[in-house]
C-alpha cells in the first residue's frame, strides 16, 4: 500500500490547479480518496457526525448489503430451475448451486453495472461543474437501486430511473447530505409511476436458451395476496391462494424467512437482510431505534388488521406479513438512511413506528399496488423535519418549565 500511496503522491501535482491534467482532478480525487482516507477534515455542512470519512462509512453499508445481493443472485437461478422442473422444493439448497449462481448473475450483474454506470457518470458531471469532490453517497444508492428492482426490469428503463433519482432526487438539492428523500426509493417511485406494468407485483423467471421464450412472469407473495381483495371469503379461488401461505405452501413463513420465493432481487430473504442489519448495528451506522420502532409499527398494524379480519389479506399473521415483500429491506436499509430520517432520538422512534405502520396499511388498502414500504418511507422522509421540529420544541418547553420551577 505504501508503494501505491507514493505513486499517487508523485502524480498528484499533475491533477492539481495549474497541472496539465487539472481538468481531470475530480476523477483523480475520487480514486485517491477511495483508496486512502482523505488528508483533510470536514469544515462545513449539514451532517458532521463522526471522525470517520464518508467513503469508509459507505463501504460498510455496501458490505452489509452483500448477503442480500448474493442470495438474490442465487435465488434468481433457483426460481428458474424450479420453474422448469429441474429441481423441486424438497431438493437441498446446495443442489445445482453454481448453475443457479450463473443464471442469476446473467440478470443481476447488468442491472448493477447500469445503475453504477449511469449514476456515477452523472455524479462526475455535477462534480466537475461545481468543482468539488465526487459525492460518495451514490456508492450506496447504486447498490440499493438494483436490489429493490424486479430482475426483469429493462435496462434502459433502469437507466432513466437512475438518472431521474440522482438529478431530481439529490443533485437539485445540493448533492449528498442535502437530499430530503431517499434516492433509491425515488428511482423505484419513478419506475412505479412511469412504468407501472414492470412494477405490477409479478416477477420475471428466466426460462433459458432452450425454452421457446426467454422467461415468464410469476406472482410474488404480495401479488397473490392482492388477488384476494374484493373476492368472497371462503371462495374456491381465495382458498386456493391462501393455501400457498400455509406451513407447507410456496409462500410459507419459513420459505419467506429464508427467501425461497419470487421477488425483487434483494428483498426476498429476511435472513440475509437481518445479517446486513446486524453489521449496520454493530458498526453503529444503522439506528436501532428506527429499526425496532419500524418493526413494532408493522406488527401493530398487522395485528389491527387481524382483529378486523375483513378479507384474507388482513388475516395474514403479522409476523408473516412483515417477512414478505420489501418490509424488512426497507426497515434495515431505507428507513435508516441518516440523511432523510429523523435526527433526534425521540424523533427516530416516532419516524420508525409510523413508517412500519403505514407500510402495512398501504399494502393492504391498495390492492392495485401490493407493496406500501416505498410510499410509507418516502412520506416519512418528508415528515422527518417536522417530527424533529416538534420534538425539539417540546424539549425546549420542558426545560423552560423546569427553569421556572427552579427560580420560583
Amino acid at each position: 500500500m505504501k508503494a501505491i500511496h507514493n505513486l499517487i503522491s508523485k502524480v498528484k501535482p499533475n491533477f492539481e490547479e495549474g497541472g496539465k491534467l487539472s481538468r481531470f482532478w475530480v476523477v483523480f480525487d475520487s480514486l485517491e480518496t477511495f483508496a486512502f482516507t482523505p488528508g483533510h477534515t470536514t469544515s462545513k455542512g449539514a451532517h458532521i457526525r463522526d471522525s470517520i470519512d464518508m467513503k469508509r462509512t459507505m463501504m460498510m453499508v455496501i458490505l452489509a448489503m452483500v448477503p442480500a445481493l448474493l442470495f438474490g443472485t442465487w435465488n434468481a437461478g433457483h426460481q428458474y430451475y424450479l420453474s422448469i422442473g429441474e429441481i423441486t422444493t424438497l431438493d437441498g439448497l446446495g443442489t445445482m448451486f453454481w448453475e443457479k449462481i450463473g443464471i442469476g448473475a446473467q440478470k443481476v450483474l447488468p442491472i448493477v453495472a447500469v445503475s453504477y454506470g449511469v449514476g456515477l457518470g452523472i455524479e462526475f458531471i455535477f462534480a466537475g461543474i461545481r468543482k468539488h469532490s465526487i459525492n460518495e453517497g451514490f456508492l450506496v444508492s447504486g447498490m440499493l437501486i438494483p436490489l429493490i428492482m424486479p430482475v426483469d426490469v429493462p435496462l434502459w428503463m433502469l437507466a432513466v430511473a437512475v438518472a431521474f433519482a440522482v438529478i431530481i432526487g439529490k443533485e437539485v438539492f445540493g448533492g449528498t447530505g442535502m437530499n430530503i428523500i431517499n434516492v433509491a426509493l425515488t428511482a423505484r417511485a419513478f419506475m412505479f409511476f412511469a412504468y407501472p406494468k414492470q412494477m405490477s407485483g409479478e416477477i420475471w423467471i428466466h426460462q433459458g436458451e432452450t425454452a421457446a421464450i426467454d422467461g415468464y412472469s410469476g406472482a410474488t407473495a404480495l401479488g397473490e395476496l392482492a388477488n384476494t381483495v374484493g373476492k368472497a371469503a371462503g371462495s374456491t379461488e381465495v382458498t386456493g391462494i391462501m393455501s400457498n401461505f400455509s406451513l407447507d405452501g410456496v409462500y410459507s413463513m419459513s420459505n419467506a424467512f429464508f427467501g425461497l420465493i419470487p421477488g425483487s432481487i434483494g428483498e426476498t430473504s429476511a435472513l440475509a437482510i437481518l445479517l446486513g442489519g446486524a453489521i449496520l448495528l454493530f458498526t453503529g451506522i444503522g439506528s436501532w431505534r428506527i429499526m425496532l420502532s419500524f418493526l413494532i409499527g408493522g406488527l401493530a398494524m398487522g395485528a389491527i388488521f387481524n382483529l378486523a379480519g375483513a378479507n384474507a389479506f388482513m388475516e395474514v399473521n403479522p409476523v408473516h406479513q412483515i417477512i414478505i415483500g420489501g418490509f424488512m429491506f426497507g426497515m434495515v436499509f431505507m428507513a435508516t438512511d441518516p440523511v432523510t430520517a429523523a435526527q433526534t432520538n425521540t424523533g427516530k422512534l416516532i419516524y420508525g413506528f409510523f413508517g412500519g405502520f403505514f407500510s402495512i396499511m398501504i399494502r393492504v388498502f391498495n390492492p392495485a399496488y401490493p407493496e406500501g414500504v416505498m410510499m410509507a418511507i418516502l412520506f416519512m422522509n418528508v415528515m422527518a423535519p417536522m417530527i424533529d421540529h416538534y420534538v425539539i420544541a417540546s424539549n425546549i418547553k420542558r426545560r423552560e418549565k423546569r427553569m421556572k420551577l427552579q427560580t420560583a
